[in-house]
């Protein structure tokens, strides 16, 4: 039985190798039974692309990341170990937080970041007493407009008016109160959604928002249904999951990997002695955003996210190969475009707003943030931010239009490498003028 099948396959390899290439008869009945043998190994080309074509469907480049990474660690590795070796450990731990401790009004930026846990609280009991019906849905919406008010305008506050905030300072104190604003906005109106399905009686709508059937959550994972949610464990647990929009039931993830955790861990800490080792005018800087990407969407978050057990780690897409303006913006940040989708995007459509002036609305807050978060921290107020981002409807517009496949995609990373550094230039020129009397050199 072995010798038919060894024949078989031997003949028929052979056939098709002089048949294809020699274009003659099969001649496959001249060899006798000992050489059939031979025949299989006559026959070891076939038609195929090269793997780096683009027609070959190959698309594993993880080995040519990894060499990226190595080359990266290896071309710094020097320069570290001589600073270590020359300087020594130049942040003491201990010494920062005896610091903070013995004279906390040094640090504004620390204060800012502790002091928004009580806007946190706030936004808790508020929910708390709508749950029970001691607050009516006008005074519980007037209770949070005025605490999300106030959390936008009192850290910009202190940061313009305490000399002491740095410009790296401010942009991360506004960076957590912004996200946090964002986590608060949709934390509100899950709960409000949550009462509504309550207050009507919608069985079957309830439990597939305020109460997930047992199949949407990990097994063993107790579900949690409204008013159950409203405790300090689950708020706090919102609040450090790296996602802007609020669940009843996050999904969740078995067990913590050690092994992962630890290779985030490093990237974390790899990526910025990188990053400091370049001059960053020196630097294309769109090279510095991509490095930015790669920390915070990847290494950060997923460390965030494999520490507190959290499922959903789609916080980017392909965007890379984005064809449209419009595909990268909904690909590049997952957990705001999930956010401005869910909280701003579809409840404008559902009042009658049409999808042209709800998609420019969209842009227009994205503007306002990237604004908020470039402007207030070094005190000067240019809106190159914001004209950058209002910039891209007219942009998507065209390339939407005009350009398509590789074109629209090369389109898209012009606006990257040349957009986006132009204005981080300009409010750099800006700046050592204002601060300085001089242009940068």
């Amino acid at each position: 039985m072995y010798r038919r099948v060894l024949t078989s396959m031997a003949i028929r390899n052979n056939c098709s190798f002089f048949s294809n290439v020699h274009h003659v008869t099969c001649p496959s009945r001249y060899f006798c039974l000992s050489d059939i043998r031979l025949l299989y190994f006559l026959s070891c080309h076939k038609r195929q692309e090269s793997l780096l074509s683009s027609s070959s469907g190959f698309n594993n480049y993880r080995g040519l990341l990894n060499w990226c990474v190595v080359m990266l660690v290896l071309s710094n590795a020097r320069l570290f170990l001589e600073n270590l070796l020359k300087y020594g450990v130049l942040v003491d731990p201990i010494q920062v937080i005896s610091l903070f401790v013995n004279d906390p009004y040094r640090w504004p930026a620390a204060c800012l970041v502790i002091a928004s846990n009580v806007f946190i609280m706030v936004a808790l009991y508020t929910e708390r007493q709508l749950s029970k019906g001691s607050f009516s849905e006008l005074v519980g919406f007037l209770l949070h407009c005025i605490n999300m008010a106030i959390m936008l305008t009192f850290p910009a506050a202190v940061v313009l008016l305490v000399p002491s905030v740095t410009p790296v300072g401010g942009t991360f104190v506004l960076g957590v109160y912004t996200i946090l604003f964002l986590k608060l906005y949709s934390y509100k109106d899950v709960n409000s959604w949550c009462r509504e399905l309550s207050s009507i009686k919608a069985k079957k709508l309830a439990r597939s928002l305020s109460c997930p059937s047992t199949q949407q959550l990990n097994r063993g994972e107790p579900k949690v249904c409204y008013p159950g949610n409203l405790t300090i464990r689950d708020m706090y647990y919102f609040v450090f999951a790296p996602t802007l929009c609020y669940e009843l039931n996050f999904p969740r993830s078995p067990s913590i990997r050690m092994s992962f955790l630890l290779r985030r861990l490093f990237e974390m800490w790899m990526i910025p002695v990188i990053q400091s080792s370049m001059k960053p005018l020196e630097v294309p800087n769109h090279l510095l955003w991509l490095m930015f990407f790669y920390w915070f969407f990847h290494s950060s978050m997923n460390f965030t996210a494999e520490l507190l057990r959290f499922g959903d780690r789609q916080f980017y897409n392909d965007w890379w190969n984005s064809e449209t303006v419009t595909y990268f913006w909904q690909n590049w940040n997952i957990p705001v475009h999930k956010w401005c989708l869910r909280h701003f995007y579809k409840p404008l459509l559902r009042r009658g707003v049409s999808k042209m002036i709800s998609q420019s609305a969209v842009f227009f807050l994205s503007a306002f943030f990237h604004e908020y978060l470039v402007s207030v921290p070094l005190r000067m107020f240019r809106l190159w931010a914001f004209t950058g981002m209002m910039v891209q409807l007219p942009l998507a517009w065209i390339v939407g239009r005009f350009l398509r496949g590789n074109y629209g995609n090369a389109a898209v990373w012009i606006s990257i490498i040349i957009g986006q550094p132009f204005t981080v230039l300009m409010y750099v020129h800006d700046y050592y003028v204002l601060n300085h009397g001089q242009e940068p050199n």
